[in-house]
């Protein structure tokens, strides 16, 4: 697989004749199926431990291998391809119809797969750890699930929002197409943005903060908008109680079929994807802040207010979510049109080799509380604080900034200087 993968990416290289637009073709257009297929492999493992749950138990823990284990060993194995699509391309990959089928195409299996899983972890002779690993295999499609909902969420259409709120429903997390979308794409990378994380702040002190204030966000901006059409918050227009509703109905129905026992697996899966999704925001956006100008308004989202990552694997699998920043200079920009900017900060893994990391404090602040400061040269002012380490940290890496603050203007100069001379030497060779 990663020789075949590896075949493909080679042709992305730019040529003169794909570089003019009418002759490049996607060289991951069928790649991308990976995303769909995620739940497929889920359903197959599935199959495999109802067939035979004693002797191939492992199939139970197939969602954490592949989110922990697999992915991320791909992603080191094969590597990152930074190749953008030329410009004359865009229009024509935004208006191929492929591609939204295959976002599309996650939301039957992944039913499917929850539904199986349910019904295996209800059933009586199953034993405690298996039900544990079904959960969370079931948890980890279902919240790899919610960036399929992010994709469709970002469209204009309202059936599409539907579908949106359709991957969500099993994790409950309806109300992320309408925080995202009008709360977190306003706000990110500021103070106020419940679901942007402060350096010097742990994944498990965000969890609560961007859960709750995103909520609360959430209904905030709906009653706004229901306000707005005359309209109360108890209104069948109001596009939290709808997510809401189909969350209800689906735990309810499932619960009818499978039993009360199905009820701690619905509960499990739906905590677990859901903090899979508040993990991913945790990286996308750590410590940096954008600009706050004298009136009080924060400067444009740049693509040096996010994290990104050109992690072949993880995209394949996310829809090229790591190219985070052309996703908030461009919302509705399709997840095959997305761009790698220069200037984006860059993770050192993919998303899926992160999420370890962000799980343990001092894990993660030895990757990335250096690359944060590297980022702004060392201006400890750039940096979106966490407010009760603020000093602290402040202190702690006062040198380390000094001295990268001086490299930097070191740089600069040496930089001015070869352009400085660059004409003289020009007219001296001429």
């Amino acid at each position: 697989m990663n020789a075949k993968i590896q075949d493909n990416l080679d042709e992305a290289q730019p040529t003169e004749t794909n570089q003019k637009g009418r002759s490049w073709r996607d060289p991951k257009r069928y790649l991308w199926l990976m995303g769909p297929a995620l739940p497929g492999i889920g359903l197959v493992a599935l199959s495999g431990y109802a067939i035979a749950p004693k002797k191939l138990r492992g199939l139970a823990w197939t969602g954490p291998a592949l989110v922990h284990g697999i992915i991320p060993a791909l992603d080191r194995a094969i590597g990152e391809d930074p190749s953008n699509p030329p410009d004359s391309a865009v229009s024509e990959l935004e208006a191929d119809k492929y591609y939204e089928r295959i976002v599309k195409a996650f939301i039957p299996t992944q039913y499917a797969v929850t539904a199986l899983g349910a019904w295996l972890a209800s059933r009586k002779k199953t034993p405690t750890s298996d039900k544990l690993g079904l959960t969370l295999t079931v948890g980890a499609i279902n919240g790899i699930g919610i960036n399929t909902a992010h994709e469709l969420g970002h469209k204009p259409e309202k059936s599409k929002k539907l579908l949106a709120m359709m991957a969500l429903a099993p994790t409950g997390y309806t109300h992320f197409v309408v925080e995202h979308n009008f709360g977190h794409h306003k706000r990110v990378a500021t103070p106020e943005d419940p679901a942007s994380s402060r350096m010097g702040e742990s994944f498990w002190k965000f969890l609560p903060r961007t859960v709750v204030g995103g909520i609360k966000s959430a209904v905030e901006i709906e009653k706004a908008r229901l306000k707005r059409r005359g309209k109360g918050f108890w209104s069948l227009d109001n596009e939290l109680l709808q997510g809401w509703a189909m969350s209800a109905g689906f735990f309810g129905a499932t619960t009818l079929v499978c039993g009360p026992r199905a009820i701690p697996f619905l509960a499990g899966q739906a905590v677990y994807g859901a903090s899979l999704l508040e993990t991913v925001n945790y990286l996308e956006h750590y410590g940096l802040k954008r600009e706050q100008k004298e009136n009080g308004r924060y400067e444009r989202t740049q693509p040096e207010h996010s994290w990104n990552s050109n992690h072949t694997v993880t995209n394949l699998f996310l829809y090229q979510l790591q190219r985070h920043s052309d996703h908030h200079a461009h919302p509705t920009r399709s997840f095959q049109a997305l761009r790698h900017f220069k200037e984006a900060p860059q993770l050192p893994g993919g998303y899926a080799s992160m999420l370890l990391p962000a799980y343990l404090p001092s894990w993660w602040y030895e990757m990335m509380d250096k690359r944060v400061i590297d980022h702004y040269e060392g201006d400890l002012s750039k940096i979106n604080w966490d407010p009760d380490r603020k000093e602290e940290l402040i202190a702690k890496y006062a040198d380390y900034a000094e001295a990268v603050a001086e490299k930097a203007r070191a740089d600069r100069e040496a930089a001015t200087e070869t352009e400085n001379d660059t004409p003289a030497q020009e007219s001296a060779t001429a």
